[in-house]
């Protein structure tokens, strides 16, 4: 199975920080695809970017306050373009990754069957703000979710399903803005999956923001010196939220050595331990699937239909023996 990070960008159309993500993937490359959402193509510059950019087929019209449809397309693609795909990590231009590619890899391991989704009841006043437009849907759909996340391949189907589906609740979503912060959760729910009891959510930030510092009205805090005072937030955070895997939002001028350090900080054990424990991981993993392929009511009469015939066989050898 694999990782697709799932890149919305447009503005500049650049990775803020792309040679520390070229970097930080080529560990993982066995595992990771990427895929980039774009506006306008002519503004791409790096190579690497357009290598990884979705055909134009996909790209859906977007802004800032309607990008739902970019999300949707994105996500379209990438599941239909690996089958494997398990994990689709949605990112922007200003995010870098805040764990190492091995603790990362470890992390997928061992979550890859549950979405990293943060989600909470609509904190806003409904009537003020049109926002996904809550004020005209049931009281259950007034929710919120962080707007970047982590999410498994069984999650997008319900997505896209949803989106086609119930188009008419879908649309009505999307033209009250800003609906990215709220969609995800409404689909989740609607499926009855945000309370369904065991691990497939969990509800936690996969990604590393301030929002008590914001640089905009919409918009959180911009990290850029690296100094003590934004070092001392993200270690806090990271703390408190141990699915944390990415930061956002990141200038290109914060320091490669500060990331570096915060992301050696969370190794506490060695290399090889934690390759360890992902190898056996790895094992867990390919026997778990092997299992669900098995136990389908098509292998299992396969199964049946083959030990029938070994046990038949076997008696009419036998009785054959006995008559000689």
């Amino acid at each position: 199975m694999k990782i697709a990070l799932c890149f919305i960008i447009s503005y500049e159309h650049i990775l803020n920080k792309e040679e520390q993500w070229i970097q930080w993937i080529e560990f993982n490359k066995d595992i990771i695809n990427v895929y980039f959402h774009y506006t306008d193509y002519k503004k791409i510059a790096s190579p690497w970017i357009r290598d990884h950019t979705i055909p134009i087929e996909y790209i859906a019209r977007t802004s800032y306050f309607h990008v739902v449809p970019a999300y949707m397309s994105l996500l379209n693609y990438a599941a239909y373009h690996d089958k494997q795909n398990q994990w689709f990590c949605l990112l922007t231009d200003s995010c870098i990754p805040i764990v190492s590619p091995l603790k990362f890899r470890e992390m997928f391991l061992t979550y890859y069957e549950s979405s990293i989704f943060k989600w909470s009841p609509a904190w806003w006043d409904l009537n003020h703000h049109t926002r996904a437009n809550l004020r005209l849907l049931q009281e259950e759909y007034h929710l919120a979710n962080d707007p970047w996340f982590v999410v498994t391949r069984p999650d997008v189907r319900r997505f896209l399903k949803y989106a086609h589906v119930n188009k008419i609740i879908y649309d009505l979503i999307c033209k009250g803005g800003l609906a990215n912060e709220s969609i995800f959760a409404i689909i989740l729910q609607s499926f009855g999956k945000l309370t369904e009891s065991g691990t497939h959510i969990i509800n936690s930030s996969s990604h590393v923001v301030d929002w008590s510092r914001m640089t905009s009205s919409t918009s959180p805090y911009l990290f850029i010196s690296g100094n003590s005072l934004e070092t001392k937030y993200i270690r806090t955070f990271l703390k408190n939220n141990r699915h944390a895997m990415f930061l956002r939002k990141v200038h290109a001028e914060f320091p490669d050595n500060v990331i570096q350090s915060l992301m050696m900080e969370q190794d506490i054990d060695a290399d090889d331990v934690i390759m360890s424990r992902c190898n056996r991981l790895h094992w867990k993993m390919f026997f778990a699937q092997l299992y669900k392929r098995i136990c389908t009511p098509d292998c299992l009469a396969m199964i049946g239909v083959s030990i029938i015939f070994a046990i038949s066989t076997h008696f009419v050898c036998e009785y054959i023996m006995s008559e000689m």
